[in-house]
This record gives structure tokens, sequence and C-alpha cells, in this order.
């Protein structure tokens, strides 16, 4: 297994972030990373979105939990090796919300896929998790 954590603190609130991340056709506008995205239905466990990022081809993922301003789950399943990134929500002591992305990647060629993948997935976390609180924080 390989796994990535990365998180930042917020004075916005868990409802102000999670308007965000429901908001997945707006993705692009604050996440540097997705140039598209489409999704199949609503912000719910089993649909599937296909990420573009810029330059790629589209990824697709499935949402496999999704907590109201708590967490949401999802992973991208290439057989051999599933990726699983967890996005959640926690609140801090005396107002604001702590935002954790946390990637992990599984499976039969998780120790030859993860030290090379992982990091390519995971390398703008720092960057995207400002950009999410920044939109949030409006």
């Amino acid at each position: 297994m390989w796994a990535y954590e990365h998180s930042v603190d917020s004075g916005a609130s868990a409802a102000a972030i999670w308007d965000v991340w429901a908001d997945v056709p707006g993705w692009p506008d604050w996440n540097a990373g997705v140039e598209k995205i489409e999704i199949d239905g609503e912000f719910a466990p089993g649909t599937r979105f296909r990420m573009t990022p810029p330059g790629e081809e589209a990824i697709e993922l499935r949402l496999t939990e999704v907590v109201r301003h708590e967490r949401f789950t999802d992973i991208m399943d290439a057989g051999d090796f599933v990726v699983t990134t967890v996005h959640r929500l926690e609140p801090l002591p005396g107002g604001g919300t702590r935002v954790v992305y946390r990637t992990e990647i599984t499976g039969a060629a998780a120790a030859e896929v993860g030290p090379q993948l992982g990091p390519a997935i995971t390398g703008d976390f720092p960057e995207v998790l400002a950009a999410l609180v920044k939109r949030a924080e409006g």
C-alpha cells in the first residue's frame, strides 16, 4: 500500500466547504488540476464521474461514500490497483474546519505503481486545498 495525507485549516464552515465540493461541475473554477469534469448524476454514493487533468486523458472515478458536511470518498479502479481518496472535514476548536485529503493506492500492483503514481496524483494537494478554502471563505 502507498498512502499520502495533507490537511489545511480554514476559517470556513464545513457547510461552506461542502457547497464547493458538491458543485462538481464547478471544480475546474478552483482546482487547477481539473481541466474538465462530467458527473453522471447526483453527488451521492455510486455516482460515476470523469475528470480530465490538463493535457491528459479523462480518468473515471466513482463516489463510494458521501456524508454531507463530513466527508466523501472516491475510487479509481484500475484492476490490479485501486486509488482511493478520502476528502474529510473536521471541526476545529473555537470554530473553523480542518480539510483533509488522504489518498491510498492498494491492490496487487500497489507496491509497483504507488511510488510513481501516488506523488503524481497528490503532488498538487497543497495548492488544491489552498484554493478550496479560499473559495469557501469567499
